[in-house]
């Protein structure tokens, strides 16, 4: 396998013969048919028989013009400006495409708050039901406990109806969620569990206040990641 210096040597050279047909052959052809142009070196001689390759080049090199030549010389210089303008223009395009994908995504929001009006009317009145079950959560009875942890789970099952998935029960609903989506359906889960257990065992099922702080803390962070409370 050849060296990594033969590669970059085989580009530097294509490069520069490309420089060279670009910037100095082609001005030179274009300006030895066109002797009557300003500023231009005339040939030192007229070819008029058969050349070598290393007396064309000469010919073209006598015939061109001074800019073309400073130019070339001058290519390493063009190329850094060219990168440097190069990478201005794609910051500013990754910029732009990042406030693009910002700017969609409010919008998004707005539809969505558009397509569910009588949800987004009633946050002041959700805010207000929330408040009044964690009241009931830091009262001494454990009946009113029960009682704010199975409203509460009403409460999750509405947010699932209000994004869009459907089943027969809860469970059949968390299960379409994507993580994505939904980063606290974990907790969603815990705290759904608990209220299974309350509604299946009843007063069998014991808690505690810490029990029941977790759980509501649980609910509260799922109901604040979709802006239901505040």
């Amino acid at each position: 396998m050849p060296p990594v210096d033969t590669f970059s040597g085989a580009y530097t050279n294509i490069f520069t013969y490309l420089a060279r047909i670009t910037f100095t052959w082609v001005p030179a052809t274009v300006v030895s048919v066109s002797s009557n142009v300003p500023g231009v070196n005339q040939p030192a001689t007229i070819l008029s028989g058969p050349v070598t390759a290393a007396d064309y080049i000469n010919y073209l090199q006598q015939a061109s013009a001074p800019e073309y030549s400073s130019f070339f010389v001058n290519w390493g210089i063009f190329v850094a400006v060219m990168l440097i303008i190069t990478f201005i223009l794609a910051g500013f395009i990754v910029y732009c495409a990042s406030r693009i994908m910002e700017i969609r995504r409010r919008e998004s929001q707005k539809f969505q708050i558009v397509a569910h009006p009588v949800a987004a009317h009633d946050v002041p009145r959700t805010q207000l039901r929330w408040n009044r079950l964690m009241e009931e959560a830091t009262t001494p009875d454990d009946r009113r406990w029960r009682i704010a942890i199975l409203e509460a789970d009403i409460m999750l099952n509405e947010l699932l109806d209000l994004l869009g998935y459907k089943g027969e029960t809860m469970g059949d609903k968390m299960k379409q969620v994507e993580r994505a989506d939904f980063h606290t359906i974990d907790l969603a889960w815990e705290a759904h569990r608990t209220r299974n257990r309350i509604a299946h065992e009843g007063d069998a099922h014991l808690l505690n206040e810490r029990e029941v702080r977790r759980v509501m803390s649980s609910y509260e962070q799922v109901f604040r990641e979709f802006k239901l409370i505040e």
